[in-house]
């Protein structure tokens, strides 16, 4: 722009000069700066649930959805079509057509229930599986949820270009010249939606990508989400690092928070701040404390008894006095009597008395390991009694157990912090905590590169640690790795947290390639079993929920993950001048639980909860035409009306209402009834949702004068309306 500046001011005629510098204003600021990218069109849309008709716009099941021909007319199932842009004529098997929606068409979505897991009959919570085309499926949420959103997490397609994702139901792959404008535009679009539907005074979003499209989807977050603070998490999830060949290998991916209005992420108590308290070893090594010492204790010379196949403390023996022989102590079948005897065979003393032994080993906090000490075939380490009398009051905090069954005690620093923009720990490992974790729910692999468990779990509790009630939506679902994750957090501080999952029913490429030449198409029971949705979120949601397998086995393992460290103990290490044994500072690897909240939740225990499985199917326009579609709406309006109980069957057709007590929603549907309605929602003051089918703004606002307290909405006799999605918003 400089140089045309430069140029501007050569032109002499002042008029001229007036009128090119209005222009270049115009063009500057029309002009875009940062991303610039071609926007390419929405996807087009199947839509199964329509019959192919004459006029219908359809394609090819196994063809590109933009691939659309026109139904000229019907005979003997075959379908004489004309190809929208070559108009050239085809007869084509209707049972191989779909008809198909283009984009700013208006189409009309309905929920038609799959499935549902009930795990807990009395909770009203209830999460949602919505299988759906996203772009779609976030119109709808629109209408339900706009601004009352908390959370929203996704984990998009990376757009790596190995055909992981579609555009136009056409697979993109590397070789694809606009691979990336595609990709943000799809993005784009579903980003606009998403923004609608968050808090916009608090609220924050989350979305995971790797280095590939980090930069553009970065700019395109500053353009869309300009008023928001953005941050970026660099995440560890492949310690041994993805090979890319002549490149560095790969080790992290981002997670990117976008806060809305006054959102703060909350802080933590930063456990590497924290202290473990000192074990130290059970035998006295100093020999002013030796076997008879008035300083080691005239009663500290006794018998461990230590199982020989367990290696565990079965009993603890009477004091031996300082002459009786070791041989007065009893035997106990099946352990071997451990006293505390140096390696030269010096007698000491142990450094608690019997009493205070057992009350340590009755509070697990007595260790027992392996020695090559002939005379002391075992060492024991111990917390000492002040430092569990303090976890026993709180003071100090149990972080958990190990494998061991010992408790992990540590020493709080009194402090909260932030958690800090580089995360980094086992916990994060997506081959152990995603591939391998949902390799428990089936045998087979269904599907590549999940997240791990972990890493949505403290993405998710940064934010919502104290919102026990959120509202979390996740519209690339994938794996179901967000609702999992919900629910762990909500078994821990008993939260009633909701999620909304969105995802397709797509198939791999292989798999679609099977499929035709089995002759199955798109839309066929045989295809839809082995589509994401189907085969992958929803049954992890099920066997996650229950604790089983997908043949009905229990479930094995617990939650939570250890971290491996070194523990700085007492103990005894070689002068390497003299070679003598002498005390000292050594370190011993042991294991402590990342999440000692998780770590006596069994997987097999499942969750107490429940969640519903929708499809987001379409109604024949004919059919809306006539006003017949409220039964099919019934869904819609359980979610809006915040999902509580199990979503009711549909209403009769001769309904002239439809109260719900226990779903805390109402509807009216004939107006001329509102009297009757009126005295019957009196006997259910836990109603919060009414809804009034009629055409009449001046009638719906006098019904709802006496409803002040509650949720009201105008339900048209062309209701439908208030769901007509795909329109150019």
């Amino acid at each position: 722009m400089a140089a045309i500046h430069d140029l501007l001011a050569q032109v002499q005629d002042e008029a001229l000069k007036v009128r090119l510098e209005q222009e270049i204003n115009r063009l500057s600021k029309a002009k875009k700066f940062g991303l610039v990218f071609e926007e390419h069109l929405p996807e087009c849309t199947p839509l199964y649930d329509i019959p192919v008709k004459s006029g219908s716009m359809v394609a090819k099941k196994n063809g590109a959805v933009s691939d659309m021909y026109e139904v000229a007319f019907i005979k003997d199932d075959v379908a004489t079509c004309y190809h929208k842009i070559t108009q050239e004529k085809e007869e084509i098997p209707v049972n191989e057509l779909v008809c198909v929606a283009q984009f700013g068409e208006p189409i009309y979505p309905y929920l038609k229930p799959i499935d549902s897991v009930c795990n807990a009959p009395d909770s009203n919570l209830w999460h949602t599986l919505i299988e759906a085309d996203n772009y779609h499926a976030l119109q709808l949420l629109e209408y339900l949820y706009a601004g009352k959103v908390d959370c929203i997490y996704i984990d998009p397609p990376y757009n790596t270009g190995a055909k992981d994702w579609k555009y136009n139901n056409d697979y993109v792959d590397g070789t694809d010249a606009y691979r990336h404008s595609k990709w943000l535009s799809m993005m784009e679009k579903r980003l606009k939606l998403a923004k609608k539907l968050l808090n916009p005074e608090n609220s924050i979003m989350m979305i995971t990508i790797d280095d590939i499209e980090l930069c553009h989807l970065k700019i395109l977050l500053e353009s869309l989400f300009s008023e928001c603070y953005i941050q970026i998490i660099d995440m560890v999830i492949n310690p041994k690092g993805k090979a890319r060949v002549g490149k560095l290998s790969q080790v992290d991916e981002y997670l990117i928070l976008i806060y809305m209005g006054n959102a703060k992420t909350c802080s933590v108590k930063n456990a590497e701040c924290d202290q473990e308290v000192r074990w130290p070893y059970l035998r006295r090594s100093d020999v002013e404390s030796a076997r008879g010492t008035i300083k080691g204790g005239t009663q500290q010379f006794y018998p461990i008894y230590v199982d020989k196949k367990t290696e565990k403390i079965v009993e603890i023996g009477d004091f031996l006095t300082p002459d009786q022989p070791l041989t007065d102590s009893k035997t106990v079948e099946g352990a071997v009597a451990v006293f505390p005897i140096r390696d030269d065979g010096k007698h000491m003393n142990w450094g608690l008395t019997e009493k205070s032994l057992r009350y340590a080993l009755e509070n697990d906090c007595v260790r027992v390991t392996k020695s090559n000490n002939k005379y002391q075939p075992y060492n024991f380490t111990y917390v000492t009694i002040p430092s569990i009398q303090k976890a026993l009051s709180g003071e100090y905090i149990v972080a958990g157990k190990r494998k061991d069954g010992t408790k992990i005690i540590m020493i709080p620093d009194g402090t909260e912090h932030q958690r800090p923009t580089a995360w980094k720990g086992n916990q994060y490992d997506a081959n152990a905590y995603g591939t391998k974790l949902i390799g428990k729910f089936w045998n087979d692999k269904r599907f590549s590169f999940p997240k791990s468990l972990y890493s949505v779990v403290d993405a998710l509790n940064i934010y919502l640690a104290d919102k026990k009630e959120a509202l979390v939506i996740d519209f690339f679902a994938g794996s179901g790795t967000t609702l999992h994750a919900l629910n762990l957090l909500n078994a821990v501080d008993n939260g009633s947290r909701r999620c909304v999952m969105v995802t397709n029913n797509e198939v791999s490429e292989t798999e679609a390639r099977n499929l035709i030449q089995k002759g199955y198409n798109p839309g066929d029971r045989e295809w839809e079993k082995l589509g994401i949705a189907h085969y992958v979120t929803w049954t992890r949601t099920v066997c996650s929920i229950k604790g089983i397998d997908v043949d009905g086995n229990p479930l094995h393992g617990n939650y939570g993950c250890d971290l491996e460290t070194y523990l700085e103990i007492d103990g005894e290490v070689t002068d390497p001048s003299t070679g003598k044994k002498i005390r000292g500072k050594v370190y011993k690897k042991t294991k402590t639980a990342v999440y000692p909240e998780f770590e006596n939740m069994k997987f097999s225990d499942g969750f107490k909860t429940n969640a519903v499985f929708f499809k987001l199917g379409f109604l024949d326009k004919n059919a809306v035409a006539l006003g017949n579609q409220l039964a099919e709406l019934i869904p819609v309006l359980w979610l809006k009306a915040g999902a509580r109980g199990s979503c009711p069957s549909l209403i009769d057709a001769d309904s002239v209402m439809m109260i719900q007590p226990e779903n805390q929603f109402a509807i009216l549907i004939d107006e001329k009834q509102f009297s009757i309605f009126e005295e019957e929602l009196k006997k259910y003051p836990e109603i919060q949702t009414i809804y009034f089918v009629t055409d009449s703004d001046s009638g719906y606002r006098e019904m709802i004068k006496g409803y002040k307290d509650k949720e009201t909405y105008q339900l048209y006799r062309d209701y439908l309306d208030n769901f007509r999605i795909n329109t150019r918003r």
